[in-house]
């Protein structure tokens, strides 16, 4: 009923977890794009079927996956290798595609962000949102900041309120730094240059608007500060102990890193101005 796409690379430590959890398909394609540890050894041994493209963006990877695997089911659920099923969430995609008409081209998702084996649902904004389950044929991607959005979609996208379960964590702390750190760059750029109109931030889509106020508040002076109030005080984050404060913390850097950058290709785009009009 349902394939399973999941994007690669170097994940030998979390994808027997992830596969472990998805038992229940018959149709696991991994895209993997140049790992060098032990991930393809780990699909084939729960029988998944292996492909291979170079990674450009998460956008473009998304929609190679549906242009050139050979998927055998009419609904597809784009997971990563650090992202688990659980029964629940099983339960709640089943049933959301049986009851699904034909005007339905498929689903937001969300996830329960875990640290240390804790659900932070106040710290991180409970719920989000990301297109990740949909008819074959009925949509797209296109890249948006570091991930992705839905695109070319032909029908209606409801939601699926029953979360799967994401330990975006699992490699520790350096690796997530230093991933955010190319998150961020990514991120400035679409802030600056991307103003969604100003009715989506009054949107009951959270596709709508959250890109809406990103673009906004990111030009606040000190919205890194503001982020990590909201976060940790107004959202109740403090209730989730040490891991709270830990991923609080680190979000409030992850926007003053966006912030410095926005400054920063600002600055450049004016030197680059002044230099034309001499």
């Amino acid at each position: 009923m349902i394939s399973v796409i999941i994007l690669t690379k170097n994940e030998e430590n979390d994808l027997p977890l992830c596969l472990n959890s998805l038992t229940w398909c018959d149709d696991i394609h991994i895209l993997d794009s140049g790992s060098i540890d032990k991930t393809i050894e780990i699909g084939k041994k729960y029988n998944a079927k292996i492909s291979s493209n170079p990674f450009e963006s998460f956008g473009k990877q998304r929609n190679y996956a549906l242009n050139n695997l050979n998927i055998n089911h009419n609904w597809i659920l784009f997971l990563d290798a650090d992202e688990i099923v659980t029964e629940s969430f099983f339960v709640a995609i089943t049933n959301a595609i049986l009851g699904a008409s034909n005007e339905v081209a498929g689903f937001y998702c969300c996830w329960k962000m875990m640290l240390e084996n804790r659900w932070l649902k106040h710290c991180d904004n409970f719920p989000k949102w990301q297109f990740r389950l949909m008819r074959k044929g009925r949509a797209m991607f296109t890249d948006f900041g570091h991930g992705q959005k839905e695109d070319n979609v032909i029908g209606e996208i409801l939601y699926i309120k029953e979360p799967y379960l994401h330990f975006g964590f699992s490699k520790g702390w350096a690796q997530w730094i230093e991933r955010h750190n190319r998150y961020s760059s990514e991120e400035a750029v679409v802030r600056l240059n991307n103003w969604p109109p100003f009715k989506n931030i009054f949107s009951t889509h959270a596709s709508l608007r959250n890109p809406a106020l990103k673009s906004r508040l990111s030009h606040l002076p000190g919205w890194p500060l503001l982020r990590f109030f909201q976060a940790y005080v107004l959202n109740l984050g403090f209730l989730e102990g040490i891991p709270g404060l830990i991923y609080c913390i680190n979000m409030g850097y992850y926007e003053f890193l966006i912030q410095i950058k926005i400054r920063e290709l600002k600055t450049n785009k004016t030197e680059s101005l002044l230099k034309i009009d001499e």
